[in-house]
């Protein structure tokens, strides 16, 4: 993209988040200015942080990666009802959404639940059949839960 159009996209999402006039549907990528902070705040692990300046979002931005990090750091908090629920809406909105396999995977990993765990490595198998860094943090989380439960 060019950077004049992604300033004159800048520029209008701007003027729409400062009027709410509507409901956006933001296209944001993992260097979108919108949520570097956010990603800062979960980097630093200050998930409540994140979640206060991610909430405000979901009434103007609907994306995968909005959903993804608000599941996230709701899991990293404990809340994992609300994890799952902001999972699943990422993967709704993005059925093949590479993070919120990875960290829907890893809530599955820590609930007991192996079985979807494993479905989500399966689709991320096919997703980047040469590797990429979701599908290796899943399977690392996978076989280190599989070697304590083995270890107990």
């Amino acid at each position: 993209m060019s950077q004049n159009i992604f300033r004159a996209f800048v520029a209008a999402a701007a003027l729409s988040l400062a009027t709410s006039a509507f409901a956006v549907d933001n296209v944001i990528s993992k260097d979108a200015p919108e949520l570097a902070s956010v990603r800062a705040k979960i980097k630093a692990k200050d998930f409540k942080a994140a979640i206060a300046e991610l909430e405000p979002m979901l009434a103007t931005v609907q994306h995968a990666d909005v959903y993804n990090l608000l599941g996230f750091s709701l899991r990293k908090s404990g809340d994992m009802k609300q994890a799952a629920t902001f999972y699943a809406k990422a993967l709704d909105f993005d059925p093949d959404h590479k993070g919120a396999l990875e960290y829907q995977g890893e809530m599955f990993v820590e609930l007991g639940q192996m079985d979807k765990a494993k479905a989500n490595l399966a689709k991320l198998a096919k997703l980047c059949p040469t590797g990429c860094e979701e599908r290796e943090d899943l399977e690392k989380a996978i076989s280190t839960s599989s070697a304590a439960l083995k270890a107990k």
